[in-house]
């Protein structure tokens, strides 16, 4: 009885494989458009982070997202303390400093009075020096008393000259102090005007990262802004294809958020850098069609038309197995043949069979069904 049971089974199977099913093709010759696929993200031109200059709360946040934004329009205001304090420090002593150069600074006034009473003692000096000098001529005087009377003047120039000297060196150092703390208040006023943070040019604001009252610190980002009538197609390139690549190239693109909808534009620029980050090249794409939606950031997806080739020669890909064979009709082993790419439903050959061969493949639906009419007459 089991050696019955053995028997049905093989019969059964042996049905199965002999009323095996298979289909049958012939190459076609069509034109083919070849593209370069690539995915990436809507992004606007002179797209800028708009960063804190100075650390401190927001005690003020003027815009939203979706705003335009104007150039020099100020769209928050950070309060940072340290920088006023430290303008009102600059400013008195710019005060004390342009005070000291006026002619009636308590400094340059002294210096002007030793230089005066200097003079004073100079020009008395001289007479008396002139005096002896008759007296010895007429052998009036004893030599030593005239050298003293000379030693006398020439002491009396010297600190006359020291006076001088003294009063323009004071003079310019109050000149020099003056400019150091016109520059330093310059700076301290520069510094407090960064508190408020302003726009550099006109945009969209695309995102918004912080609201009133939170801490931010020096070049962190506010806000996120760009060009509100320049949008792009910001796009990763492998590197296997980017020497496909070229500027002017005509694309289709798709977003993630409109599926089935595409987007005519071109090839507009090729980043010169490789991107370690994203391991790919950048290309962006110029739309030719206006977008029914521009939300920077979106997901997409290109193909970028890189030729065409005429009268190419094709098959079912599912006449061609992992290894690049297919069975010919007639022959009992299979045939290696050469492709380039292979689309989803497509294989270009480019040898080893021609447009009068016929294919076949085995009918994977039939065979699914034999195979689990097989499965249960075992059971039984």
């Amino acid at each position: 009885m089991k050696k019955k049971w053995i028997a049905v089974c093989t019969l059964v199977l042996l049905a199965s494989a002999c009323g095996k099913k298979t289909q049958e093709t012939k190459p076609v010759r069509k034109d083919i458009t070849e593209t370069v696929y690539a995915s990436g993200i809507l992004e606007a031109r002179n797209t800028y982070s708009l960063t804190a200059q100075a650390d401190g709360y927001l005690v003020a946040v003027n815009f939203n997202e979706g705003d335009i934004v104007a150039p020099g329009k100020v769209l928050a205001v950070v309060d940072n303390k340290e920088s006023g304090f430290n303008r009102e420090s600059a400013n008195d002593l710019f005060v004390i400093a342009e005070k000291n150069t006026q002619n009636d600074a308590p400094s340059l006034v002294q210096a002007k009075n030793n230089m005066a009473t200097a003079q004073q003692k100079k020009e008395q000096d001289l007479k008396q020096f002139k005096r002896y000098q008759e007296l010895l001529a007429a052998k009036a005087i004893a030599t030593v008393d005239y050298e003293n009377v000379a030693l006398q003047y020439q002491n009396s120039a010297r600190n006359y000259d020291d006076a001088v000297e003294n009063y323009r060196l004071l003079k310019t150092q109050a000149e020099q102090q003056l400019i150091s703390t016109k520059a330093a208040k310059k700076v301290n006023e520069t510094i407090l005007t960064k508190n408020e943070i302003i726009a550099i040019v006109r945009g969209r604001v695309y995102k918004k990262y912080k609201q009133v009252g939170d801490y931010v610190k020096r070049g962190e980002a506010i806000a996120l802004i760009g060009d509100a009538d320049d949008i792009y197609a910001k796009i990763n390139v492998d590197e296997s294809n980017i020497a496909k690549i070229k500027i002017g190239q005509e694309a289709l693109v798709q977003l993630n958020t409109q599926l089935g909808n595409n987007y005519k534009g071109i090839v507009s620029e090729i980043y010169p850098m490789f991107d370690d980050a994203s391991q790919s090249f950048f290309c962006k794409i110029k739309f030719m069609d206006t977008l029914g939606f521009s939300i920077v950031n979106t997901q997409l997806q290109s193909n970028i038309i890189t030729g065409v080739r005429k009268n190419a020669l094709l098959i079912p890909k599912n006449y061609i197995d992992a290894g690049g064979f297919v069975q010919i009709k007639g022959m009992k082993e299979k045939t290696k043949i050469n492709t380039a790419f292979a689309s989803s439903d497509w294989v270009l050959v480019l040898g080893g069979i021609d447009e009068n061969t016929v294919l076949e493949t085995d009918d994977i639906a039939e065979n699914k069904v034999k195979t689990s009419e097989a499965g249960a007459s075992m059971a039984k």
